[in-house]
């Protein structure tokens, strides 16, 4: 089995592209982690922002978010104050788009294993339960237990962009650990606020609104994926919930996890390339509009809705949010007093402390209970440095406390819930330079653990079928799907030999084909062209000749090629006549196919999809990744 040649490394501009049938392809979850990150500074900004203006002019913040607005068509209307249009009306979308993630984690994201998915619940309870055991012991006899809420919820955008700051020095898998924790956070919060923090309730309206849900119920069922066909019954279970006293940011997370997710389908894709073919060769109104309801149709509803709202609830709805509600008058009378209140001090330690043990606890809890069939993904540091992430309250802790208090106990709690975000990120601080002292390989089992990970490949590496280029019994495997046409299978290929050259002995890589013809019409004869070549065992050479001529794969080249590595060319003819390669060819499709891959390149590390970029740091950091959990895996005793 041919080693590859040690390249130079490369380091194009931007490798971050696919050849995806006409769709741009990327990872959903890391395009929300990023937006998340993004937004924490313009969050932290806006409560600046507010503490500014309610400190220079306290009268005209709390006289202009007092304005009432009204909106009435015929006899029927609503009018609020600013401050609860914003509270009820835009934070609907905040909890829409954390509907619209929580569906996406169950569908195709980390929590579509049950297993992970309970562990995420426990784990989230238990987080939630501490801090609020925490609070009603500092509060009781104090007449503000009421406010318990406050200091259960953990605020995402805070959360990951902390983790931003401190990316280099933990897992990439504890972004995903805390996104779990941060979606059953908000859904029991939001339990909460529905059952605990609102009105008294209007029958009549509380079932006009269960109404509204049959029927969005029966939209879905119906197979309707149009979002626009539920804007008129969203408006309508908003305005049904608000009307029977139950908090209305309930329906957004109604309506988000009515929206399923799941991956670009190949088939959809293919049919987007005949669209725009057709399109292109006569561009009439009437194959516009086919070419963009295919298009839209290509992409689940959830996809599509979480690109168009969730930049707005990010760096809109949030910020606004924390204008309308962080401001207070901060005076050291004011603070002193704060200090000493059970109301701030409650929320302190519930965050601070309850927290982290509750993440911590319900982690292990629910390890031992389960004889280590739950076991989180990460190691132990990791977890308490998710613990220390989650501990950090904003949002929904603001909410509740606008709906629990009012007049100097809401002041202490925003006290106490600004004071949470330093304390937060302190103790993360902390946290990783503990980890860091350690001695590197206790280092790596206290951020790694001996958790499996979620396997993405369908059909696992077999050296006696796949070409495999490498190490049979290396450590990590790094999987391609590719195409010889694709210009981006191109730009990785110099990529992939860097990486084999870092790591040596320690990677081996696998090409598997996925030829989309649909964009590349020379691709399927390329690929049996490099199965003809296995046929005389010289696979790799041809490979790197093919990839390197992506423009030039004609029969007639193809016979040359042939020719120029030594092949027997009679019999390279025949067999590309004869299709023998078509067979094995058609078993990477379908393997594709049960992966979810619809673009190329894809690659997997160790059986798991990785999402991004593929240069060669990006790369490398995924694979080092592999290998330190391989070779901690390979420690452990067995039996």
């Amino acid at each position: 089995m041919s080693q590859p040649q040690q390249l130079p490394p490369a380091r194009p501009p931007a490798l971050t592209g696919q050849t995806d049938s006409g769709t741009e392809a990327r990872s959903p979850l890391l395009a929300f982690l990023r937006t998340e990150t993004g937004s924490a500074a313009v969050l932290l900004a806006a409560a600046a922002a507010a503490l500014v203006w309610a400190n220079v002019s306290p009268g005209t913040y709390e006289s202009w978010w007092r304005t009432r607005l009204s909106l009435t068509v015929g006899t029927t209307g609503v009018s609020l104050e600013l401050r609860e249009w914003v509270n009820s009306g835009l934070m609907a979308l905040f909890f829409f788009v954390v509907g619209l993630e929580a569906r996406r984690e169950l569908d195709i994201g980390e929590l579509r294993e049950r297993r992970r998915l309970a562990l995420s619940a426990v784990a989230g309870a238990t987080g939630m339960a501490v801090p609020v055991a925490l609070y009603l012991a500092v509060n009781a006899g104090h007449g503000s237990a009421q406010g318990w809420g406050t200091a259960m919820s953990t605020d995402t955008a805070f959360a990951l962009g902390f983790l931003a700051v401190f990316g280099s020095r933990l897992p990439r898998g504890l972004r995903v650990f805390v996104l779990g924790l941060a979606v059953a956070d908000d859904f029991l919060a939001l339990v909460v606020i529905a059952f605990v923090y609102s009105g008294h309730l209007y029958l009549p309206a509380l079932l006009t609104a269960l109404g509204v849900i049959a029927g969005l119920l029966a939209l879905r069922a119906a197979g309707v994926r149009t979002p626009a066909a539920y804007a008129i019954p969203a408006v309508a279970l908003w305005g049904a919930l608000l009307r029977s006293g139950v908090d209305p940011v309930v329906a957004g997370l109604v309506m988000g996890l009515l929206f399923p997710a799941h991956p670009p389908q190949r088939h959809a894709l293919e049919r987007v390339s005949r669209l725009f073919r057709s399109f292109r060769e006569q561009p009439t109104p009437e194959l516009e509009r086919t070419l963009r309801r295919g298009l839209t149709s290509s992409l689940s509803p959830n996809e599509r809705l979480q690109r168009m709202f969730h930049p707005w609830t990010s760096y809109v709805v949030v910020p606004l949010f924390a204008l309308a509600n962080a401001g207070l008058t901060i005076s050291p009378g004011r603070l002193a007093d704060a200090l000493s209140s059970p109301v701030t001090l409650g929320i302190l330690l519930g965050y601070l402390v309850g927290k982290p043990i509750g993440v911590v606890g319900g982690t292990w809890a629910a390890t031992r209970l389960s004889r280590g069939r739950l076991h989180p993904p990460l190691g132990w540091g990791a977890v308490t440095a998710g613990g220390t992430l989650a501990g950090v309250g904003f949002t929904v802790s603001l909410l509740i406390a606008t709906l629990a208090f009012d007049g100097a106990r809401l002041e202490e709690a925003k006290i106490g819930i600004l004071g949470v975000v330093v304390g937060s990120f302190l103790l993360t601080w902390l946290v990783t330079l503990v980890l860091a002292l350690l001695p590197p390989r206790r280092r790596a089992r206290a951020l790694l653990g001996q958790g499996s990970v979620i396997v993405d490949l369908s059909e696992p590496v077999d050296p006696a079928r796949d070409h495999v280029r490498g190490p049979v019994d290396a450590p990590v495997t790094l999987v391609e799907y590719g195409d010889y046409e694709c210009p981006y299978c191109g730009l990785a290929e110099p990529v992939v030999r860097d990486v084999l050259a870092r790591f040596g002995d320690d990677v081996r890589y696998v090409w598997r084909h996925l030829p989309l013809t649909d964009v590349h019409p020379n691709a399927q004869l390329a690929a049996e062209a490099a199965e003809a070549a296995d046929r005389q065992d010289r696979f790799w050479d041809l490979h790197d000749v093919l990839i390197g001529h992506q423009g030039d794969l004609r029969p007639q080249s193809l016979l040359r090629y042939a020719e120029r590595i030594g092949l027997d060319v009679d019999r390279f003819r025949r067999d590309l006549r004869d299709h023998v390669g078509a067979e094995h060819v058609a078993e990477d499709v379908e393997s594709a196919d049960l992966s979810g891959v619809s673009g190329t390149p894809t690659f997997f590390v160790n059986g798991r999809r990785h999402h991004g970029a593929y240069d060669v740091a990006t790369l490398s950091a995924a694979v080092r990744a592999a290998r330190e959990r391989a070779v901690l895996a390979a420690a452990e005793p067995r039996g």
